[in-house]
């Protein structure tokens, strides 16, 4: 029997990726073509491996480094419109202005706790600001990563909610908008949702706990 969630914050319970970083694009004037093609390296790398190692959003997401320090690093690696890297201090504020909140899946996690479900969110951060109101209200537990030294797809973060929750694996649905998050977890005997459309997630938690969610 299915008794709790976990949850993933930036692209499930925000609007999606393309969409927030679409905002900071425009607003600082980065070059659309050569950010994503940073990105899908260092993304790539940092969720699927790479005989290389590890890269700089492993250690940040883990809080391993500063925000700041990584700032420095991805301003150097991007390019603005203009032809010069965009301005370091302040960059993973901006690039996270965009990500609003989904008051559908708000929605959704109230009645869940309503229903007797445990909820906990389970986010890998970037240094960023949580928007944490209301919270209280919705989660039973709070993991994020850069505080606990964890990171998904790592086990031990998965191993690390659940015991906050205080359910088994089999007994939770795990909700994220990256596949090898998904992964991982089912890896542990979670029940995987991935992630795309709100509506989408939101009627497959109603078919797997069985009750109304809306």
């Amino acid at each position: 029997m299915l008794k709790g969630v976990l949850i993933d914050w930036g692209g499930v319970l925000t609007v999606g990726m393309s969409e927030a970083i679409a905002h900071w694009i425009a607003a600082d004037r980065i070059d659309a073509a050569h950010y994503r093609e940073v990105m899908r390296e260092l993304i790539l790398h940092a969720y699927e491996g790479s005989e290389s190692g590890e890269n700089t959003i492993h250690a940040l997401e883990r809080g391993e480094i500063s925000g700041l320090d990584f700032e420095r690093d991805l301003a150097a690696r991007l390019m603005t419109t203009d032809g010069v890297p965009p301005v370091a201090e302040g960059l993973l504020a901006r690039m996270f202005a965009g990500f609003q909140r989904v008051e559908a899946m708000y929605v959704m996690l109230r009645e869940a706790r309503a229903a007797g479900l445990r909820t906990c969110l389970l986010s890998n951060s970037w240094a960023n600001e949580y928007p944490r109101d209301g919270w209280d209200e919705v989660f039973d537990a709070v993991v994020i990563s850069g505080e606990i030294g964890m990171r998904k797809p790592e086990p031990r973060i998965f191993e690390h909610a659940l015991g906050r929750v205080g359910l088994a694996g089999h007994e939770c649905v795990f909700v994220d908008d990256i596949e090898a998050n998904i992964t991982a977890a089912r890896a542990l005997g979670i029940v995987g949702v991935h992630h795309r459309d709100p509506e989408l997630t939101i009627a497959e938690l109603e078919r797997l706990f069985g009750v109304p969610l809306r």
